[in-house]
């Protein structure tokens, strides 16, 4: 057993999730944009690459032409990645029921390597539920930066999957209104606020922010992201379809980004060193009502 020791902690570490990137979306790509939501988001000033694609979303992709009205991941099956994750369960049970341990190890390597496996199984299982099945930045007002957003324009039209798309012309009003979205979501988001967020966000990204949140509260920390400060939004897209408003817009943010354990301790970040973020963030609002968060990705 003692041979095996050595990977097998590599292996633990590989697969561990760590604190990093522990914002709202948790560094990820995930959401709806409409008929656009397989379309990666257009280059801006702020974000040249322009975004990332999704790695989660509640639109089915059937060549681009999935369209979802405020999705929502509950429900959503990926049988491939549940057979998988199934049978590495299974054969790790009926190892065990025969004596054999978890894929093959053998019982005689005593209550120690049980542990191991039962450590090794259990970070395997959650990578796959995040990598393969999907299973899924922000305290403080900080300050708005005058002058981040342009002057209105006018968002590129086109069509996607036979959609009927209408250019939008974005306002600064509508500009002041994802800064405050950013500002607000950021505050619940390190106040584990979930109500808050509902007012603010689709129930499809609520649904992740709850699953992240959650995950942080089992493994007994929680992320605070303070003094959010906007440097530059630029408007990637804007456009209309099927009476909605959507808007893809990079932003470019710096935050004190840290993690507490139950204690209050730092175990991730800097409470005094600001980090820079730059994301796709994409707003849908009803014809008429306000905007709501409905994706983040980032960018490329």
């Amino acid at each position: 057993m003692r041979r095996f020791l050595p990977f097998m902690l590599v292996l633990l570490l590989a697969v561990m999730p760590g604190f990093a990137d522990a914002r709202p979306g948790m560094g990820g790509s995930m959401g709806s944009r409409g008929s656009a939501t397989w379309s990666a988001p257009a280059g801006t000033a702020s974000a040249p690459g322009g975004g990332s694609m999704f790695s989660r979303s509640a639109t089915p992709n059937y060549g681009n032409s999935g369209y979802s009205s405020y999705g929502n991941s509950y429900g959503y099956r990926r049988p491939f990645g549940g057979g998988m994750l199934g049978g590495l369960l299974g054969a790790g049970l009926f190892g065990m029921l025969l004596g054999g341990g978890f894929f093959g190890f053998h019982g005689g390597a005593g209550f120690l390597g049980l542990l191991i496996q039962l450590a090794l199984l259990f970070f395997i299982g959650r990578w796959l539920l995040r990598n393969v099945l999907g299973a899924p930045a922000l305290a403080g007002a900080g300050g708005l930066a005058r002058g981040a957003f342009p002057q209105g324009r006018v968002g590129g039209g086109g069509g996607y999957g036979g959609a009927a798309r209408r250019p939008l012309a974005v306002t600064q009003p509508d500009y002041q209104q994802f800064t405050t979205l950013l500002m607000g979501i950021q505050s619940a988001w390190s106040r584990q606020d979930i109500s808050g967020l509902q007012a603010m966000a689709t129930p499809e990204m609520v649904g992740y922010f709850n699953e992240q949140l959650t995950d942080q509260a089992s493994r007994g920390v929680r992320n605070e992201v303070r003094d959010v400060r906007l440097i530059q939004g630029d408007l990637s897209e804007g456009w209309s379809e099927g009476g909605r408003d959507y808007a893809t817009v990079s932003l470019k943010f710096s935050i004190i980004d840290v993690t507490l354990d139950r204690a209050g301790h730092v175990v991730d970040g800097s409470p005094t060193e600001r980090v820079t973020v730059t994301e796709f963030w994409t707003f849908v609002r009803r014809q008429p009502g306000h905007w709501l968060l409905s994706a983040i990705q980032q960018a490329r």
